[in-house]
Formats: structure tokens, sequence, C-alpha cells
């Protein structure tokens, strides 16, 4: 005996295609991150909830990271950023956060999600645990673990330092920081990261 259709879906007709499936999941991911946090929705979850297999969610997205980075239009995945960062010699890496930074911080397109994030968090506890537990497992965590010897403390420093920029040059826009031009930035910028991460 089958299950009675999940509501708002059709019991005969014609199927949903691949773009309606893909939306029905970001959607059930997005109430799932918002009710249960990151650490406390999974992908079966997700699927359950969408009324779709598993292995659907994971050929769209990848990963519960993927899935959050496009339920929530998060601006990186890490999955493809931090691999890529931590590929380069350990000296460089100073100059290439401050340039990934200001690449996606300078984008309006993609800057808009993480301000509309840090708001939310900002006012909302709920929303502030979703992001502390997405930042902490899927960028502290993954980026602490490759670092090796690099204590948690000082990355947490090194993207907190970048966040105070991003703030001042695109939020706040406080002058001169936000008409200085990126190379100054990062000339300035990128050996205090370096410290850090040494």
């Amino acid at each position: 005996m089958t299950g009675a259709p999940r509501a708002g879906t059709a019991g005969r007709g014609r199927r949903p295609g691949p773009t309606e499936t893909r939306e029905a999941i970001l959607a059930e991911a997005r109430e799932m991150f918002a009710d249960k946090g990151y650490d406390g929705t999974s992908l079966r979850a997700i699927a359950r909830a969408a009324g779709v297999d598993p292995a659907l969610v994971h050929h769209f997205f990848g990963t519960k990271e993927g899935v959050f980075v496009e339920a929530m239009r998060f601006p990186v995945d890490p999955s493809v950023v931090l691999p890529r960062l931590l590929s380069l010699p350990r000296e460089r890496l100073g100059e290439a956060i401050v340039r990934t930074f200001l690449q996606v911080w300078g984008d309006a397109d993609r800057r808009a999600p993480l301000l509309a994030m840090l708001r939310s968090a900002m006012t909302n506890e709920r929303a502030a645990a979703m992001m502390r537990e997405f930042v902490t497992s899927a960028l502290l965590g993954r980026a602490g673990a490759a670092g090796g010897d690099v204590p948690h403390l000082n990355i947490q420093a090194a993207v907190g330092q970048m966040i105070g920029v991003m703030i001042l040059r695109y939020v706040l826009r406080v002058e001169p920081m936000a008409s200085a031009g990126e190379e100054e930035l990062v000339a300035l910028v990128a050996p205090t990261l370096q410290r850090y991460l040494d």
C-alpha cells in the first residue's frame, strides 16, 4: 500500500521536472536550516521533507554544505574555495584570503545575501546559531583541520579581521577604507593576516 501524496504534491498528472523538484528541495532545506539549525539538519531529513530520495538531493547538491550554499544563497561554496586556498604555499595565504574576501564582497549580488544573514544573526538567536554552526563546521573547522599547526584562534582572528574590513568598506562605507584601491588594501592587510597564519 502506498502512502498518500504529500500536501502540495499532485497525485496525478505531469511529474514535476528537475527545476520544480530542485526548488522544492531548497524550500524544505531553508525551513529546516532555519528551524533546526545547520548541525540539526541532514540530507536524509531534507529529502524526506521534500518527498524525494536522498540520492536525488546528493545528485543536485553533493553535500549538506552544497544544499546550504544554494538554499541560503551563501555566496561561497567552502568545498570549492577552501581547497583552492589551502593548496597555496603558506606564505601566500594572507594575500589570497584578502583577495578572496574582496572578490566576494565586492560583488553586490554576492554581498547581498551575506548582509541579510549577518543582519538576521544579529537580531535572531536561531539565525545566529545556524550561522555559527555552518561557519564553525563548514568553514573554520575544515580550514583548521587542513591548516595543520595553525591554532584555531589564529584562523578565527584572520577571518574576524577580514569581516571587520569588509563591513567598514562595503556596509558602513567609512573613508578612506571605502574608496581605497584593492591593491592598496591587499598590501595593507595581507601581512597582518599572514602573521596570524605563520
